[in-house]
């Protein structure tokens, strides 16, 4: 993992012992504060992306969000911590875009390195989200080419130490993480379901102690080779599997949606997975009404769907990996519900304005 989520962690271990109720409730109640955090950048980038009816009502979708609730607290990883500085980068890019100052841009560049160190998973969306506030830059004309050049350098100065700290301690290049060798094995092997992590070192012995006489690097590179062979051998399975993993990020299930509806007996389980489809179908009909209507921020949200999933169709997919792109999934859900809303109102006032021509004239 990159360091900031492990060294928070490691600050509450100090402050209120390792493992122990009192790190747990630390830990949860610093998740809430990033999840309630979380409804500023919502707002802000919901408001200039649809205005304050948009941003008022994905922010109540936000506070009233399940997933958004319960993660808090059944994870203690850094879902709720990415999910917030997503959403901030989100609202930062599309203000960028918009901005000649060259201390927002170097601003810009500084959270996109405190990102990639919280998780490295951010990756993926950075040349898009990037790129985008540089076009947008260079087409409204509001920014000389070094402010976006000095940002790109910001991010990656915060990588460097890093980078350092993981070549002396492996003794070769691993700029943010080495486990995505690890990822890739445990959804495609030929004694995995493709779903469950419990060939995971933590998890299974064996591994753990293939791991330890290995060695990171060795048992990663192992691992990655292992897992492109499975999957040039097995096309179709790896298809298969593909779109369990498919189902299980839209869904919050384990990827059998069906099977999975059967077996529940709680209403928790019904609320969550409802409400992550409703929020994946707000998403489709979002893009939709705003590449409609040309809306220029369309690309960027787009970006959050499309492109942030990909690598876990192939890997493992839990409810957690998912939750970054959350706040921006909302925010496309209510934009479609104002769309919707505002289509419903436009039939309306022409139903009122149509002539009634079947009933008799008033004889007065």
């Amino acid at each position: 993992m990159t360091p900031v989520w492990p060294l928070i962690l490691a600050e509450i271990f100090k402050l209120f012992g390792t493992y122990t109720f009192k790190a747990f409730l630390a830990t949860s109640g610093f998740n809430i504060a990033c999840s309630t955090a979380t409804c500023v950048p919502i707002h802000a980038t919901a408001k200039r992306i649809g205005g304050k009816a948009t941003a008022s009502l994905a922010t109540w979708l936000w506070a009233v969000f399940p997933t958004a609730i319960l993660l808090t607290y059944e994870s203690l990883w850094d879902a709720s911590l990415t999910a917030l500085i997503l959403t901030t980068l989100l609202w930062a890019t599309i203000a960028v875009a918009e901005s000649h100052s060259i201390r927002y841009w170097a601003g810009y560049g500084l959270l996109w390195g405190f990102g990639l160190m919280t998780n490295a998973a951010i990756l993926s969306v950075l040349p898009f989200l990037f790129g985008w506030a540089e076009y947008r830059s260079y087409k409204t004309k509001q920014t000389h080419p070094r402010n976006w050049i000095l940002a790109a350098a910001a991010a990656a100065a915060c990588c460097i130490p890093w980078t350092a700290r993981n070549f002396q301690t492996f003794h070769t290049f691993v700029p943010l993480r080495s486990v995505g060798g690890l990822a890739l094995w445990l959804g495609n092997n030929e004694n995995g379901d493709g779903l469950s992590a419990r060939q995971h070192p933590i998890s299974n012995q064996r591994e753990r102690d293939r791991y330890m006489e290995m060695g990171e690097i060795a048992y990663m590179a192992e691992k990655q080779s292992q897992a492109v062979r499975h999957i040039a051998a097995h096309p179709a399975r790896t298809f298969h599997l593909s779109l369990q993993r498919f189902t299980a990020i839209w869904t919050g299930t384990s990827g059998h949606l069906l099977e999975d509806f059967r077996r529940a007996k709680s209403i928790r389980f019904y609320l969550v997975v409802g409400t992550d489809i409703l929020a994946a179908l707000g998403t489709l009909l979002g893009l939709f009404f705003l590449a409609r209507e040309r809306n220029p921020y369309w690309i960027p949200l787009a970006t959050f769907p499309v492109v942030f999933p990909l690598v876990y169709y192939l890997a493992l997919a839990p409810p957690r990996y998912r939750h970054p792109i959350d706040p921006a999934l909302l925010i496309l859900t209510a934009a479609s519900l104002k769309a919707i809303g505002a289509s419903l109102n436009r039939l309306a006032h022409l139903r009122r304005k149509r002539p009634n021509h079947g009933q008799p004239s008033n004889p007065s």
